[in-house]
């Protein structure tokens, strides 16, 4: 593998998932063809949510759920610790380096401060109280992961970020410096640090934060490989079957981080659902799933705890090992853990 020691993207084309993204125009093309759920879907899907009676929203509130951030004075023994903010904002600790993943902090994943989707549980850590980072990751432009208030928190921190094709735009709007900022096409790979490697690899999703400019950035799942630890974080994706060429290609995985919400039958393309994220697990090669996208924010119309209880089953009957935090809850990758939090809440 071909790496620059000044973070440059390098492309290597050895695999089918290590091809860069294709465009139509001024467009992004998924990996395979995908129903990305347009306009002719609007009508049958509010039509799904008039008639909805599951419980999208906790009729309990959620949490609080609080992180001490004491525990990050000490690096994780095993070398590998995930704290779980929600959603998929996740602070990863592998060997020795410290990654956050789209970090949304906002009550809402909006583009209005007072409508839209709006948190189950406060964020179990201040941004203030987050220890020193090695680099951001931001997958996609949609605003479950790419937060403008989180943004401009960090546009001053003189912290490395990565993302996907385009979506540096909207960073360096936000006040965030050029010179800290890696755009990654599919099959890019950078060094965050001098033993811990970052490539972008393809997801089937879509981008876009307005009805007009969908696809003018690209969406991405990444493998962050360090000295011990290999791991894979899925951010957004309908299933496709090259999740089998990135585990051929980068697995085994010690840890698969997968979307198991959000899922509906009006978009079977660009949500996989906890069915396809366990089959994702197993084409990846993985050995712990994490549940991720999932509990945070009322997305679709499946109630807000039935992915993780779905996917409980699915995992029992794939002999898949899962790893479920609690929210806020630091814990390290050792064995599977399923804390059963939302029990209580329902």
């Amino acid at each position: 593998m071909l790496l620059l020691p000044d973070n440059e993207p390098v492309k290597i084309n050895s695999s089918m998932v290590l091809i860069g993204a294709k465009k139509r125009g001024d467009k992004f093309l998924n990996p395979v063809p995908t129903d990305e759920t347009g306009f002719d879907k609007i009508i049958p899907i509010l039509k799904e949510y008039i008639n909805n009676s599951a419980e999208n929203t906790p009729k309990k509130p959620l949490g609080p759920f609080k992180t001490d951030p004491s525990i990050y004075n000490k690096q994780p023994l095993t070398g590998l610790r995930i704290t779980w903010m929600g959603h998929s904002s996740l602070l990863i600790e592998i060997d020795g380096n410290r990654i956050l993943t789209d970090p949304v902090w906002s009550e809402r994943a909006s583009f209005l401060p007072f409508m839209g989707p709006k948190r189950f549980f406060e964020p179990p850590l201040a941004l203030k109280d987050l220890p020193p980072l090695d680099a951001v990751i931001i997958s996609h432009d949609h605003y479950d992961h790419l937060d403008k208030a989180t943004m401009k928190f960090f546009a001053d921190k003189s912290i490395p970020f990565y993302c996907s094709l385009d979506v540096g735009h909207y960073l360096q709007k936000w006040g965030m410096p050029a010179n800290f900022i890696s755009e990654m096409d599919w099959g890019d790979s950078v060094m965050l640090t001098n033993d811990c490697i970052l490539t972008a690899t393809p997801a089937r999703h879509f981008s876009g934060r307005g009805i007009v400019g969908r696809n003018e950035t690209l969406w991405s799942s990444f493998v962050i490989k360090g000295a011990k630890h290999n791991i894979f974080y899925g951010a957004d994706s309908g299933w496709w079957d090259g999740f089998k060429d990135i585990g051929d290609t980068f697995g085994p995985f010690d840890l698969t981080m997968l979307e198991i919400g959000a899922y509906g039958k009006y978009w079977p393309d660009i949500h996989m659902g906890p069915r396809h994220a366990a089959d994702a697990h197993l084409a990846l090669k993985g050995k712990l799933m994490m549940p991720i996208h999932w509990g945070t924010f009322n997305l679709a119309p499946h109630a807000w705890y039935e992915p993780i209880e779905r996917l409980l089953l699915y995992a029992k009957e794939d002999g898949i090992q899962l790893f479920a935090p609690t929210p806020g809850e630091p814990i390290e990758v050792k064995k599977e853990y399923v804390s059963g939090w939302w029990e209580k809440y329902r």
